[in-house]
């Protein structure tokens, strides 16, 4: 069973299991917000056996699901003239994110929706969180910020500075595509930090990829091979942590 539904004043998807949960994963969707892709994740989880929510933090500062799936198609569009005629709007949609108050915000919101699965019995205190893009920045944000996760999944997204590194209290599987370059030139430097930090983690960089290289909405980006394979490592990942 599926749906949309709404946690603490969280606007949440919610996608359950045919039987009882094995555990429960959050899932932080990129920039576009809440979009039907994100949705086919969680409901992905759930076939799994897992409890999947993904709650919905961009309609909040204006992108609803259906503002991120236009933004989302003009962005992902095959001609450059037109992914460049829509990068001012585009800035202008996402400033609000950029605000230190947003991030406190958002980290508010998704803890909520922690608490709520750490008082659902069926459970069991088994919580992990995956995300992409935005949603892998948050996923390793909520990590540092929330101790009662058991396992972290962030796909193409930026670790935090060394302090918010040390406050991660579970095992992370960072998943990247190797021609993603911001996140390549800092990634020897968040392996050196993790490994003083004392944190399990481990990394997989899958060479020639790009950016956004899971998300089967974007011709440009996807690949089929790596994506199939990160789903494997994911859920094997989130498997074994969450017992």
């Amino acid at each position: 069973m599926s749906g949309m539904g709404e946690i603490d004043g969280v606007v949440v998807y919610r996608a359950e299991p045919a039987g009882p949960p094995r555990g429960a994963v959050i899932v932080i969707h990129e920039i576009w917000g809440l979009v039907d892709q994100i949705k086919g994740v969680a409901d992905r989880w759930a076939a799994e056996g897992y409890l999947a929510i993904a709650p919905d933090i961009m309609t909040h500062v204006g992108i609803a699901p259906e503002v991120g799936e236009e933004l989302s198609v003009a962005a992902k569009h095959p001609d450059e003239e037109v992914r460049t005629a829509m990068q001012p709007r585009l800035r202008e949609a996402l400033a609000p994110i950029r605000q230190p108050e947003y991030a406190e915000w958002a980290i508010r919101q998704l803890r909520k929706v922690v608490d709520h699965l750490v008082a659902r019995p069926d459970v069991h205190g088994r919580i992990a969180v995956t995300g992409f893009c935005f949603g892998g920045t948050y996923s390793f944000a909520l990590a540092a910020a929330d101790d009662r996760l058991e396992a972290a999944v962030p796909f193409y997204g930026t670790a935090p500075d060394a302090g918010g590194i040390a406050r991660i209290g579970c095992p992370v599987l960072a998943l990247y595509g190797e021609l993603d370059p911001p996140l390549m030139e800092r990634l020897p430097e968040v392996r050196e930090t993790m490994a003083a930090a004392g944190i399990d983690f481990t990394d997989v960089v899958y060479p020639g990829a790009m950016h956004a290289f899971f998300n089967e909405t974007n011709a440009r980006t996807y690949h089929a091979e790596f994506a199939a394979d990160a789903w494997a490592k994911a859920t094997a990942f989130v498997d074994e942590r969450l017992g």
